[in-house]
């Protein structure tokens, strides 16, 4: 959650901004990949709130973190994990106390048949039919992670070890899913239930119980701290209208 301080700053700046009639700026902004379409969302509303523009690089949280550490310009990281966020501000990467919360994750089975997923999962999931199941790479991404921890409470992952599959992270495990490489994968729920997005296949949403809440936290970057842009950005990004736009995309807010 942002610190008091952080909040207090980050407003009289950007009043201040607002106030003297400054000019619109831009903002580079690094974003967790499976948060691509919504960060684009919020982008537009972001823009016509306050004219700022943002200039959005998606990837892989591994990755972006990787470019940071070696000097890349990013105002903000938003990041798929809280993980890397607070490692950012524990090597003085980050603007101490404006880490938070912006999303929480949700996971989905899903299949792009119609008839293979029912209300239980583990019929599909060990159904001799089912020849490949894709999940994001444990070591690399949180989906991952959080995909093991079903499976382990469902009793299955010894069981179905041998049909497992893995994606870099989790728009490439969608990918296997959707092209048919695997028969169904444990996706992104925003990957198939942003507006606009038809329904289409079978699917079980995996209760929040049953797995560590995936916290997606940004962090306002160095380069970012006198940023008009990025300071307002971090600030819009902890609006009702921000975590509205999230929660239509299939995330879940604080």
């Amino acid at each position: 959650m942002l610190s008091a301080g952080f909040i207090r700053i980050a407003a009289i700046l950007v009043a201040l901004a607002t106030a003297s009639g400054a000019r619109a700026e831009e903002a580079l902004v690094a974003v967790a990949a499976n948060f691509a379409s919504a960060a684009e969302a919020i982008s537009t509303q972001f823009t016509q709130a306050t004219g700022h523009t943002l200039k959005i690089t998606t990837g892989a949280t591994g990755k972006l973190y990787a470019q940071i550490v070696q000097g890349a310009p990013f105002a903000v990281l938003m990041s798929a994990d809280a993980k890397t966020p607070a490692r950012i501000e524990a090597e003085g990467l980050g603007v101490p106390g404006s880490r938070f919360t912006y999303a929480i994750g949700r996971l989905t089975l899903w299949s792009s048949d119609a008839d293979r997923i029912g209300l239980d999962p583990n019929p599909a999931l060990t159904a001799p039919g089912t020849l490949n199941i894709a999940i994001a790479n444990p070591d690399l991404a949180p989906y991952g992670v959080a995909a093991r921890q079903v499976l382990t409470a469902l009793g299955l992952w010894d069981t179905v070890q041998p049909k497992i599959v893995m994606g870099q992270n989790i728009g490439q495990t969608f990918s296997m899913v959707d092209t048919g490489a695997a028969q169904m994968g444990f996706i992104a729920t925003s990957a198939i239930d942003a507006p606009g997005t038809q329904p289409r296949g079978s699917r079980w949403d995996v209760p929040q119980a049953m797995i560590d809440p995936i916290r997606q936290d940004a962090v306002l970057l160095l380069p970012g701290k006198d940023n008009p842009a990025a300071l307002a950005f971090m600030e819009f990004l902890g609006s009702d209208k921000a975590k509205d736009i999230a929660r239509s995309f299939g995330y879940g807010t604080e």
